[in-house]
């Protein structure tokens, strides 16, 4: 059985290497960090120094895998040449900062076609990714998505599609939310069984890298992305179990993005995963 690896998403306030101490406070062992503010273009620099900072101090508190996760502005399946430009600016930052961070993972949505169509905002995303220069080390991993409008990523037939179109080698994370929302009925040890090997025949597990675990305020096959604590959501109890289980047996890490609300942070939900893990 593999070692549970789970954090939360942390603040590089004050400097990248504050997001360890955050995590350690959490009791968290892996996590994810915005490199700057995800709602704007401008990334600001990382400072050498707290980037040396950040490296030791997650290594010498065994922390990791790290993930970036890429700006919201990013839209690799628009069809519109300054935003794609954008984006491609945009992750070309987020790489290079994880080559400096030492973080395997840069973490992106696919985006809207905004009219492109699946098949033509695959295409774009595909030519998007191929402009970027992936640092040895770091590997691009594409988020599964709630699949509202005309979003792309809410099935697994897109993710694939996306791998099919880009010379990249690609990586995968799946937000327990998103493919509830998506459709996929992980309420059940069956459903989380079935939807994991669904995966596996579309995908590949092998291309399987993290997970967002995150419980639903909204039914399955609504589309509607809002997240709630672990095991108190719609999924559930039995559904978040069943996939942190096999998660731990599949040597996912995991980060949570659950609110903070109703007295309860992302100390209760790492806790919450530890007793769920353990049977409790």
């Amino acid at each position: 059985m593999s070692e549970l690896r789970v954090g939360a998403h942390t603040s590089i306030a004050g400097g990248v290497s504050n997001a360890v101490d955050e995590q350690l406070e959490y009791g968290g062992n892996c996590g994810q960090i915005f490199t700057h503010s995800p709602q704007v273009w401008d990334h600001g620099t990382i400072d050498d120094e707290e980037a040396d900072a950040f490296r030791a101090e997650s290594d010498a508190n065994d922390v990791g895998p790290w993930m970036i996760h890429a700006s919201y502005l990013v839209n690799l399946c628009t069809p519109k040449e300054d935003l794609r430009a954008k984006s491609v600016d945009s992750m070309q930052q987020e790489l290079a900062a994880a080559a400096e961070l030492g973080i395997p993972y840069v973490n992106v949505h696919l985006g809207a076609h905004t009219g492109a169509g699946v098949e033509g905002g695959l295409a774009n995303a595909g030519d998007a990714l191929d402009e970027l220069d992936v640092p040895d080390g770091v590997t691009i991993t594409i988020e599964s998505d709630a699949g509202s409008g005309t979003k792309l990523g809410g099935q697994f037939e897109h993710l694939a599609g996306v791998q099919a179109e880009t010379d990249h080698d690609l990586a995968f994370c799946v937000d327990t939310a998103h493919v509830w929302a998506a459709g996929y009925d992980i309420s059940t040890p069956e459903g989380v069984a079935d939807t994991f090997a669904e995966f596996d025949d579309v995908v590949g597990l092998d291309q399987l890298v993290y997970v967002h675990l995150n419980d639903s305020k909204h039914g399955c096959g609504t589309n509607k992305d809002e997240h709630a604590h672990v095991g108190e959501g719609e999924i559930g109890v039995g559904g978040m179990r069943a996939f942190i289980d096999r998660s731990v047996e599949e040597g996912l890490p995991m980060a949570l993005e659950t609110p903070t609300e109703n007295g309860k942070s992302f100390a209760w939900n790492i806790e919450r995963v530890h007793e769920l893990h353990e049977g409790e």
